[in-house]
C-alpha cells in the first residue's frame, strides 16, 4: 500500500481485502501511516466489503464446537491459547479498519485517525503473537477458529453507535477482564517473553476501549441520548452473549467504562 492510493476509503478497502496475514499487517500499518502523513484524501469512495479477506486455509467452527482449552499445563494447550489470541488480534485489525472505513466519512477525521491507529496497534499485536506461535512450531491458521467477532461487526454494520457499543465497549472490554489471569498463567509457566507480549496488549486495549467510549459518548451527546441507557439498550439488542464477570473494574474505568454501565445488566 503506497501513496498512490489517494482516497482513504479505497486504501482501507484494499487492506480489508488482503487475506494473507503478513500482507494484511503491512497493509493496515501502511494505511495508518499514509493517513497520518496526509497522503490519503478524506471522504467516502465506495462501500466496505461485507466480509474481509482472511487466509484461505482457515477452518471455521461454531463457538460451541471449538475444542476446549485446558489450564495451560500441556504444550498443546499453550499452543491452542496463542493460536486463539492470534485469531482475536487478526480479526481486530479488520474490525478497526472497517470502523474507520464504514463510519469515518460521517464521524469525521479525528474518528478516522483514532481507529486507524487502533488498526496499526492490532496489526503489531498480531505480528508479535504470530512470531510467538512460530517459535512454538505452528503457523496461524493451523487450528480451527470461530467467527463470533466478525458476526458482531455484521450485526452492527448499519449503526455506528451499535458498533461502538458492542465492539470496543463489550468485546475489547472483555479482553481487559480475561488478559490479567492469562498473563499470570503464562508467567507461572516461566514464559516471560509471552507475559511481556500480553502486558503490551493489555495496556493498548485499555486505550482502545477508551477511544470507543469517547466516540460513543460524543455521539450520544449529538443525538441527545443518555449514554448509559443508550449503551445498555444497544448491548441488549445487539450482543447475544450476555455480560459475564468477573470484571476488571479498574481497567474498565480507565477505559471510560464505569461500573454502573455493566454491573446492573451482567
Amino acid at each position: 500500500m503506497t501513496s498512490r492510493h489517494r482516497m482513504l476509503g479505497e486504501a482501507i478497502r484494499a487492506a480489508l481485502l488482503t487475506g494473507e496475514p503478513q500482507a494484511k499487517v503491512f497493509a493496515a500499518r501502511a494505511v495508518a501511516r499514509d493517513w497520518r502523513l496526509g497522503r490519503l484524501e478524506f471522504g467516502s469512495d465506495g462501500a466496505m466489503p461485507d466480509r474481509p479477506a482472511w487466509p484461505a486455509k482457515l477452518e471455521f467452527l461454531p463457538p460451541a464446537r471449538m475444542p476446549k482449552r485446558g489450564k495451560m499445563g500441556s504444550e498443546r494447550n499453550r499452543i491452542a491459547l496463542w493460536h486463539a489470541l492470534a485469531h482475536i488480534e487478526f480479526v481486530a485489525i479488520d474490525l478497526a479498519l472497517d470502523m474507520a472505513g464504514r463510519f469515518g466519512a460521517a464521524m469525521g477525521e479525528a474518528f478516522v485517525s483514532d481507529f486507524l491507529a487502533v488498526a496499526a496497534d492490532e496489526a503489531m499485536h498480531f505480528a508479535l503473537i504470530a512470531r510467538k506461535l512460530e517459535s512454538l512450531g505452528l503457523q496461524y491458521g493451523a487450528l480451527p477458529v470461530h467467527d463470533g467477532l466478525w458476526s458482531a461487526a455484521q450485526d452492527t454494520a448499519h449503526d455506528v453507535a451499535a458498533r461502538l457499543a458492542v465492539v470496543p465497549m463489550v468485546l475489547e472490554a472483555r479482553g481487559l477482564d480475561v488478559t490479567p489471569a492469562t498473563l499470570e498463567r503464562v508467567r507461572e509457566q516461566g514464559d516471560e517473553g509471552g507475559a511481556r507480549i500480553l502486558e503490551r496488549i493489555l495496556d493498548d486495549e485499555i486505550r482502545h476501549v477508551a477511544i470507543g467510549s469517547k466516540h460513543f459518548h460524543a455521539l450520544c451527546e449529538v443525538r441527545g441520548e443518555n449514554p448509559r441507557e443508550s449503551w445498555q439498550k444497544l448491548v441488549h439488542t445487539y450482543f447475544s452473549g450476555g455480560l459475564k464477570g468477573p470484571f476488571n473494574d479498574s481497567a474498565r474505568f480507565a477505559g471510560g467504562l464505569p461500573r454502573d454501565y455493566y454491573a446492573t445488566i451482567a
